[in-house]
C-alpha cells in the first residue's frame, strides 16, 4: 500500500474489524488509516486499546446508514479505499428483528457504494472498495460438497438474505458504474474479541460460570472454522493483490459439527481450569432448533490459495485453545462487555474531543 494513502475500514471497532485494522495500522503505518464505527452492541473501542494512539490510526463515530452524515465524511476526507465490514452479523437477531438487517446490511451498503461512486467519479484509478460478505450467502450443503465462487445464491436466513442482497449490489455497481469493486465469502470465524453471544466465548463463559451449555437440535450442524487473524491476512491479501471485480472464497478447511466441537473446547476448559475431565461436558444442554437452521457450510478455498498464494495457518485445536485462554486471562474486557460498560469507553476516550 503506497505511502499516503487514506484507507476508510467500516465496523472497525467490532470482531474482525478490530482484527484488521490491528493488522493494518502495524503493517502500513505511512498509510492513514480510518476507522468507521457506530459503536452498537458489538463495536467495542477496548478492542484496539493497544493501537488506539498510533498515529495513523483515526477514529469515526458513524452510521453508514445516515447518507448526510457520510456525504459529510466523503466531502471532508479522499479515501483511496474503503475495506467494509459493518454489519448486523448474528442469525438469531435476525429471526427476532430482521428489518435492522436490511437497514444496515443492505441500506448501509448502498449509501457507502454511493459515497465512493460520487467520490471517486472523476479518477478511479488506484481505488479498491473491498466488500467482506458470508458463506451463509450460499444456503446450506449436504453432506458432501464444497461452496465456490460460482454457487448459486441461495439465503435462508434474514441475514444471510440481507448479506446476499448487499453482495448483489456491489456487483451491481461494478458493473453499471465500473466501481472498482472486490467480495470474499468467509466461514466461521472464532478468536479473542468476539461479542459472546457467539457459540464459542458464550461457552467459554458459560462452562466458566458453570451454567448450561445450549445447543441447538441434535448439535450436527456443520461450518468450517476460520481462526479470525487468519482472516485478516486474507483480506490483507485480496485487497492488495485481488483480481478487480472478482470474488474470493475464505476458508479454514476445517469442518466441526457443533457437538464435536464443543466436547473438544469442554476438555480443553476442563484442563485449563484444572477441572475433572467430563465436569464441563456434564453441562451440555440440547435445545429446541432455531427456525431455518442450514445444515451444513464448508468452503473451497481453491481459487484464493491458487491464484493470491493464501492459506490458513492456524488448526481448530491451536487455535481454540490459544482462544479459551484469552478469554480467561481477559475476565475485565468480558465483564464490560457482558455488562454494558465498554459502551462509557468512546466517551472516556473520544468525549472531550467533540
Amino acid at each position: 500500500m503506497a505511502e499516503g494513502k487514506q484507507l476508510l475500514v467500516t465496523g472497525g471497532a467490532g470482531f474482525i474489524g478490530s482484527h484488521l485494522v490491528r493488522l493494518l495500522v502495524k503493517k502500513y503505518p505511512d498509510v492513514q488509516i480510518w476507522n468507521l464505527d457506530a459503536l452498537t452492541y458489538a463495536g467495542n473501542l477496548e478492542n484496539l486499546r493497544d493501537v488506539e494512539n498510533a498515529p495513523n490510526l483515526h477514529f469515526i463515530k458513524g452510521d453508514i446508514t445516515d447518507a448526510a452524515f457520510l456525504s459529510d465524511l466523503f466531502s471532508r476526507q479522499s479515501f483511496d479505499g474503503i475495506i467494509h465490514l459493518a454489519a448486523e452479523s448474528h442469525v438469531d437477531r435476525s429471526i427476532t428483528g430482521p428489518l435492522a438487517f436490511v437497514q444496515t446490511n443492505v441500506i448501509g451498503t448502498v449509501q457507502l457504494l454511493e459515497a465512493a461512486r460520487r467520490q471517486w467519479a472523476d479518477n478511479l484509478e488506484g481505488k479498491r472498495f473491498y466488500h467482506v460478505s458470508t458463506d451463509e450467502v450460499y444456503g446450506s450443503l449436504g453432506e458432501t460438497g464444497f461452496f465456490t465462487e460460482e454457487t448459486a445464491y441461495d439465503p435462508r436466513s434474514p441475514y444471510s438474505a440481507s448479506k446476499a442482497s448487499s453482495d448483489h449490489f456491489v456487483r451491481a455497481y461494478f458493473h453499471t458504474y465500473g466501481l472498482p469493486v472486490i467480495i470474499s465469502n468467509c466461514s466461521n470465524n472464532y478468536g479473542p474479541f468476539q461479542f459472546p453471544e457467539k457459540l464459542l466465548p458464550l461457552m467459554i463463559h458459560n462452562i466458566r460460570q458453570r451454567k448450561p451449555l445450549p445447543v441447538y437440535g441434535d448439535g450436527k450442524y456443520t461450518r468450517d472454522w476460520l481462526w479470525v487473524i487468519d482472516h485478516v491476512e486474507a483480506i490483507d491479501t485480496i485487497y492488495h493483490k485481488g483480481v478487480t471485480g472478482e470474488t474470493y472464497n475464505i476458508g479454514g478447511q476445517n469442518e466441526w459439527k457443533n457437538i464435536d466441537l464443543v466436547h473438544l473446547l469442554c476438555k480443553t476448559m476442563d484442563r485449563l481450569l484444572d477441572r475433572p475431565e467430563g465436569d464441563s461436558a456434564s453441562l451440555i444442554t440440547f435445545v429446541k432448533d432455531r427456525p431455518g437452521h442450514d445444515r451444513r457450510y464448508a468452503i473451497d478455498a481453491e481459487k484464493l490459495q491458487r491464484e493470491l498464494g493464501w492459506t490458513p495457518k492456524v488448526q481448530m485445536a491451536e487455535g481454540l485453545e490459544e482462544t479459551a485462554r484469552w478469554y480467561l486471562d481477559n475476565e475485565e474486557w468480558l465483564h464490560h462487555v457482558t455488562s454494558g460498560e465498554y459502551q462509557q469507553y468512546f466517551q472516556k476516550q473520544y468525549g472531550s474531543r467533540g
